[in-house]
């Protein structure tokens, strides 16, 4: 248990100083966008009308909002439908260029979520982050660490920490699929057989290091 407690606080470490260190490195990016608004506002001009083409906005060529008979269902669609379309975008383009063009506040606001994928509300903190690794860390430990302090014999504590380890690893695997919409028991069987193949591996790892130590010593005595 002592040594859950231990990689629970490693654990929130990691996660504290990685989040940090990813926010501080995100606002010297956004430090440096703005500066480059400031400095540079038409090439940014560009890189915006750039990244308005990549969302779907379409440019200022129709032919580029046409579709052709060689697309599937393409001889069922109304052109005239796809032009008119055409026509709202590139006058909702216009409308967006003057608006960030004369706004460099909200300029930088579009840049930073089109260029790094994230807004001000999506900033995480350190803290949380952290303190939600040491959790989730300490009570993924329990079972594999639990069955040892209530057994004597290390035997009968190894299978009851690996039989509640894969049945904690099977639970987890079908909840995945809430949020994944996959196959509940697939799911399952590949959290508990890749664990189970890293667990092995670290095993085995183990075992060769313990024989080298025991090797070694035996050439001392």
């Amino acid at each position: 248990i002592s040594g859950a407690i231990a990689g629970a606080i490693s654990m929130f470490a990691g996660e504290y100083v990685a989040t940090k260190s990813q926010n501080e490195v995100m606002t010297g990016e956004i430090k440096l966008e703005h500066d480059h608004i400031k400095k540079y506002h038409a090439e940014e001009m560009q890189e915006l009308t750039h990244l308005l083409d990549l969302i779907g906005i379409p440019s200022s060529q129709p032919h580029l909002c046409l579709n052709t008979n060689n697309e599937p269902g393409a001889a069922h669609s109304s052109p005239r439908i796809t032009v008119s379309g055409a026509a709202e975008g590139r006058k909702l383009r216009r409308r967006l260029t003057r608006y960030y063009a004369s706004n460099p506040d909200a300029l930088l606001k579009i840049m930073i979520a089109l260029e790094f994928g994230v807004i001000d509300e999506e900033v995480r903190s350190p803290f949380v982050a952290g303190a939600t690794s040491l959790i989730l860390f300490f009570f993924g430990a329990l079972p594999s660490t639990v069955p040892f302090a209530c057994v004597s014999d290390a035997t009968h504590g190894l299978i009851a920490a690996g039989l509640a380890c894969g049945a904690g690893l099977f639970v987890v695997g079908m909840i995945k699929t809430w949020a994944t919409r996959g196959n509940m028991w697939l799911a399952a069987m590949e959290n508990l057989l890749i664990t189970a193949a890293g667990g092995a591996v670290a095993f085995g790892i183990g075992v060769g290091f313990q024989s080298l130590i025991g090797g070694e010593e035996s050439v001392v005595r």
